[in-house]
């Protein structure tokens, strides 16, 4: 059982079938993580308040090519053809919601699972809807799952080389309280990596492969000298 705020998902099939969706280029949400967004584009506003209005679930996705970074959006109604997508992305529920009193809305999401694009919906509204299947992520409503395959030592070996080679911080009280799961992909989300790596990071077929890939990825970079980053990390 997965829980998002105060829903709870025994199955794929307690989720809608058909959601909007935000395409965001590297940005990712995995499950039983949380992801504070600004919202301020009138049809991102649209797609907020559409969500809250029924179950509150919206699908984080990339941009299938990275030159479709500036349109991410695309246009409706004829205007321009919205960007292409990939076929992966991760449902999250809004768990919290605010206004900014200019405009603005600043919600966050709690992951729930992953989810396969069907196909998009043809509509007038200002946000793209889309038809999704999670049967394949049933385990991601699994909490825990596969974490006992990790390699927690490694993965912190990892982290620890980043630190030093970004002059960054890390509350080690909180990394040494968190699960294996929550580890591994908070660490995730929060890598400062390029669409692909995001994407591969999201479509990793198990807890521990995503771990292999992270540290994977960060060792390239590291030997590369792409360090850039933030100077803290909480």
């Amino acid at each position: 059982m997965a829980q998002a705020g105060n829903a709870y998902y025994d199955s794929p099939r307690d989720i809608p079938a058909i959601i909007p969706i935000f395409p965001l280029e590297e940005v990712l949400l995995l499950p039983r993580t949380q992801m504070p967004l600004n919202i301020f584009e009138d049809r991102y506003i649209a797609m907020i308040e559409h969500a809250m209005k029924t179950d509150r679930i919206i699908g984080m996705i990339q941009p299938l090519k990275e030159e479709d970074a500036d349109s991410t959006g695309g246009e409706r109604n004829g205007a321009s053809m919205p960007p292409e997508l990939q076929r992966v992305g991760c449902l999250g529920r809004i768990s919290a919601y605010g206004e900014t009193g200019d405009g603005r809305v600043l919600i966050t999401l709690a992951g729930i699972c992953r989810f396969r694009l069907i196909r998009e919906l043809e509509t007038d509204t200002l946000f793209r809807l889309a038809e999704v299947d999670c049967e394949n992520f049933a385990e991601d409503l699994i909490e825990g799952f596969g974490e006992e395959s990790v390699d927690r030592d490694g993965l912190l070996e990892m982290f620890r080389a980043f630190l030093d080679a970004n002059d960054m911080e890390a509350d080690w009280d909180n990394v040494a309280k968190s699960s294996n799961e929550i580890l591994v992909n908070s660490l995730s989300m929060m890598s400062p990596y390029g669409l692909a790596e995001k994407q591969a990071l999201l479509e990793a077929e198990s807890l521990s492969l995503r771990a292999e890939t992270l540290i994977a990825i960060t060792e390239m970079h590291l030997a590369t000298g792409d360090n850039d980053g933030p100077t803290t990390l909480q």
